[in-house]
């Protein structure tokens, strides 16, 4: 039983990044600042939220999320003020709008543009000839012959 406790401390040691100084007396802003800050990304650990790393910026970011909430910041006003000072790219969910609409739709684009351009190459190479096997002319044996006796 011991070992399973062990096991499953282990597993959830990431959860444990917000250090005990870190929480806010009240449940509801608490609550509030882990919601904001597993949206956010770890501008260290790249696809790790603040919530869950380690790094000293993610400590500050998550100080920075709790001191605008007890401020008295909206959600959308603390994740504003961070993408303004940090840039669209702290979000782990970016935006799909503006300029990030042609991010979203690149991929897609990409893949129908190679289907279709695959369809035309198998469809003219469908309808090309097929290549004819012509004997070798008297001459061409008698060469071949020599440089095979060669």
């Amino acid at each position: 039983m011991k070992r399973l406790v062990l096991i499953l401390m282990m597993l959830a040691a990431p959860v444990w990044a917000v250090e005990p100084d870190e929480v806010l007396e009240n449940p509801a802003l608490e609550a509030r600042a882990r919601d904001i800050s597993q949206g956010l990304r770890c501008l260290v650990c790249r696809n790790e939220s603040i919530d869950e790393s380690n790094a000293p910026l993610a400590r500050d970011l998550r100080l920075l999320v709790r001191e605008r909430l007890v401020a008295g910041d909206s959600n959308a006003e603390t994740v504003d003020f961070i993408v303004d000072r940090y840039g669209e790219y702290v979000l782990l969910r970016p935006q799909a709008t503006g300029a990030n609409w042609l991010l979203w739709g690149a991929g897609p684009l990409m893949l129908l543009l190679a289907l279709f351009g695959a369809t035309l190459y198998l469809r003219a190479r469908s309808r090309a000839p097929e290549p004819q096997d012509t004997a070798l002319s008297p001459e061409e044996r008698r060469r071949l012959a020599e440089i095979l006796d060669e």
